[in-house]
């Protein structure tokens, strides 16, 4: 299939995230040439694997667009993951990474001549709430720009919500399940979703696109934990939160980050899935099972994979 643009390097923002990281790896495997926003407060461990890998880093800051100049220039594709979830530092919200911040860069990328822009989403998740409103905001100034634009609506990140930072605590076969447990979700891996980024940059089916992501099977978060019981020989202990204390959790928030983990854990509770089939077909990537996480992720970490 032909690449639907040649020339210049993809210029990667969120690059230090885990999505971000892989995204540039699976990019550099490809002999792509890559180019990654830094800010001078990254990880100097992680900017320096970038670099070893054969990335070029740029500083600049989401936040300032006075500061995006250099790292845009001669770009032709830019794909962007970052967000103020995950991993903060001073003065990122929601407000000003998720919403302003990814604002400013899809406007210097226009500016820039870019191509094409790849904006990692999230799919629709009940109820009204910050990180939704930001997200649908880019999306729509994405849309509006004049580039070629797709964007990638991932559901339930496997390494987040089947992790230890969110309650699933495979490690002392221990989870927390929301909401009653019984309604299923496609769970997706963060390397798959890196996969549909990268090739979004060959197929020119993916151009001015919506795509929905989740991973090959419907699974309730019950059998989720059963899958990880079968490949630990353990049972797990599970504590419960249920629904109407996230709905108060949510009601009580008096900040936009914690409302809006509240109304994921809703999104989470409800389920989520996605139908693949079509998808699949236009993009043939080999989606990750949950078994296969699992087998990962309780692999000895000498075994464990790149990402």
């Amino acid at each position: 299939m032909n690449s639907t643009n040649n020339e210049g390097p993809v210029l990667v923002v969120g690059a230090t995230g885990v999505l971000g990281m892989e995204i540039c790896r699976q990019l550099r495997e490809e002999n792509k040439q890559v180019r990654a926003l830094v800010r001078i407060t990254s990880d100097p461990a992680k900017v320096d694997a970038l670099k070893q890998s054969g990335v070029e880093t740029v500083t600049g800051d989401m936040k300032d667009p006075s500061s995006l100049g250099n790292a845009f220039r001669n770009v032709s594709s830019v794909i962007s993951t970052a967000t103020s979830t995950i991993s903060r530092q001073e003065g990122d919200s929601i407000e000003s990474v998720d919403e302003a911040g990814q604002i400013n860069v899809v406007q210097a990328a226009t500016d820039a001549g870019v191509q094409h822009f790849v904006f990692i989403s999230f799919s629709e998740m009940p109820g009204i709430f910050p990180l939704q409103n930001a997200k649908r905001k880019v999306e729509k100034k994405l849309m509006e720009s004049g580039m070629d634009y797709t964007i990638l609506r991932p559901t339930m990140f496997m390494e987040i919500w089947l992790g230890p930072a969110l309650g699933f605590d495979f490690n002392n076969s221990k989870a927390t399940i929301y909401g009653e447990g019984n309604n299923k979700s496609c769970w997706i891996a963060l390397k798959d979703v890196a996969s549909f980024a990268v090739a979004s940059l060959k197929y020119p089916a993916a151009i001015n696109t919506i795509m929905d992501l989740g991973g090959p099977e419907a699974l309730s978060p019950f059998e989720v934990v059963k899958i990880f019981e079968q490949e630990t020989g353990q049972p797990f202990n599970l504590q419960h939160v249920p629904i109407e204390a996230i709905y108060n959790q949510k009601e009580s928030a008096t900040d936009s980050l914690t409302k809006s983990f509240a109304s994921l854990m809703l999104g989470y509770a409800q389920g989520s899935l996605i139908d693949m089939k079509t998808t699949l077909e236009v993009f043939p990537i080999r989606l990750t099972t949950v078994k296969d996480y699992a087998k990962r992720v309780m692999a000895p970490q000498t075994q464990q994979g790149a990402y």
